[in-house]
């Protein structure tokens, strides 16, 4: 009786041990969404760089689909000055060294001299690699608002 107790006790603490470090990795993983916004609302190809994994694969709200260097590319553009980008409603989906994170974002700026503004939803998928996480795909699709 004793070493059942004993065996239901240390499963309970196991259970809690995991959930308290499923939490910790999925506020590890909307850090590195925030740093991302970051990044691209400064223009930061580097930074992002390090986010994204060299395999990274983005589709745009409007069909196009970038490699990483294509992406990096595309954030270094001067006619790109971005004046927000914000996430919201996120939530982590979290499958060993495999995050999903799916969440509504809003951006607005310039591009090429006209003005834009988006509200989208968002799917990123984030893996463990080497001790990190790095995203290895994401996609973006407008909703009206």
């Amino acid at each position: 009786m004793r070493f059942a107790a004993c065996i239901c006790l240390y499963l309970g603490l196991a259970v809690l041990t995991y959930a308290a470090d499923s939490a910790s990795e999925d506020h590890k993983i909307i850090a590195l969404e925030n740093a991302w916004n970051q990044a691209q609302l400064h223009r930061d190809s580097k930074a992002l760089d390090r986010l994204v994994s060299e395999t990274f694969i983005y589709t745009d709200y409007d069909g196009t689909v970038m490699n990483k260097s294509q992406f990096l590319a595309d954030i270094k553009d001067p006619e790109y000055k971005a004046s927000l980008i914000a996430n919201e409603n996120e939530k982590v989906f979290s499958y060993q060294s495999t995050a999903i994170v799916v969440g509504t974002y809003h951006t607005k700026g310039t591009y090429k001299g006209k003005a834009y503004e988006h509200y989208g939803r968002f799917t990123d998928t984030w893996i463990m690699r080497d001790g990190n996480w790095q995203c290895v795909a994401s996609h973006t699709t407008l909703v009206n608002k």
